[in-house]
């Protein structure tokens, strides 16, 4: 059974960074997955900031593109988030998601419905 806890959410000031990781057990030795980072604002649905299928093959949301870094260790079945230059309407709850490769396309990281597991999210508020 995979589980995904999220880390290194917190209260940055605006144009600040933050560093949230994605660790995850139970997933299958030598099986390659893809991972997705997908964020709750206040008052809104989840929307898909980024996603890796791998290495090379990432997308952003608009909103992400220049500012937010996607990367993952596959060896180690972890992903990372980095965002910089945060802006107070990135003030969200934080979820991972994970799903293996399968027949998953680059183009589909950012839709949540493909995504099978999800941790529990971390907080980010910047004020």
């Amino acid at each position: 059974h995979v589980q995904l806890v999220e880390s290194g959410g917190g209260l940055v000031q605006p144009g600040g960074s933050l560093r949230l990781s994605c660790a995850a057990s139970g997933m299958t030795v030598g099986t390659r997955y893809c991972f997705g980072w997908f964020r709750v604002p206040p008052g809104r649905e989840r929307e898909g900031v980024t996603g890796i299928h791998s290495p090379g093959r990432e997308r952003y949301a608009e909103s992400a593109k220049g500012r937010f870094t996607i990367s993952a260790d596959d060896s180690r079945h972890t992903a990372y988030l980095q965002m910089n230059n945060l802006r107070p309407e990135d003030t969200a709850m934080y979820y991972c998601a994970a799903r293996r490769h399968g027949n998953l396309t680059t183009g589909q990281v950012l839709d949540r419905l493909m995504y099978n597991f999800w941790g529990q999210g971390t907080q980010v508020t910047v004020s």
